[in-house]
């Protein structure tokens, strides 16, 4: 099997899982596709070195690498505004929704749409710190050592980093439900 193939075969099953991650981090959905592009590009070209069983923590490890350089270009040029940002309102484009059932009700998507708007929000506001642990963790499953490995710390800060993320994302939840709450009267 040439390098490609095996290349193929092994990471595009985790675009998904690379995708939420960028976009989880860096907030914007074209930015995302474009980090995930970057990152697999470097992930082919490095491909030939890969010597473990699991590609996915090394593939999401590229993915992180990637959106916190973005991140930190973008801090160093703030003035600069990308279409779909501009066009599509505070945070860019809404993210595409996805019901994987049969057709379920327009209040039941409705009260889905709200719920992860709610959750996409609160996470926002995390320390991308905490948020890129929440999201490895309770979104893509990573275990402790897979999301160690991916953010390079020990599994004890992975720990700590989970828990403190959890907690900061229930305060966060519970001010934007009372918000939401307050605007509705």
């Amino acid at each position: 099997m040439d390098q490609l193939s095996s290349f193929e075969r092994l990471t595009l099953p985790h675009l998904d899982a690379a995708f939420n991650l960028a976009f989880l981090l860096v907030r914007s959905e074209p930015d995302a596709e474009d980090i995930v592009q970057d990152s697999y590009m470097r992930a082919f070209r490095g491909f030939h070195g890969f010597a473990g069983t699991d590609v996915k923590p090394w593939l999401l490890a590229i993915v992180r690498n990637a959106a916190y350089r973005w991140l930190s270009n973008r801090r160093r040029s703030t003035n600069v505004v990308s279409l779909d940002e501009g066009f599509g309102g505070p945070g860019g484009a809404p993210a595409e929704l996805q019901i994987a059932s049969e057709e379920p009700t327009a209040e039941a998507q409705l009260i889905g749409e709200v719920d992860r708007r709610l959750v996409r929000n609160a996470l926002a506001e995390l320390p991308p710190i905490f948020r890129e642990v929440v999201v490895l963790r309770e979104i893509e499953g990573l275990a402790y050592r897979e999301i160690s490995r991916v953010t390079g710390a020990p599994v004890g800060t992975v720990m700590s980093r989970l828990a403190r993320g959890r907690r900061e994302l229930r305060k966060v939840l519970g001010r934007l439900m009372d918000e939401d709450k307050s605007n509705a009267l």
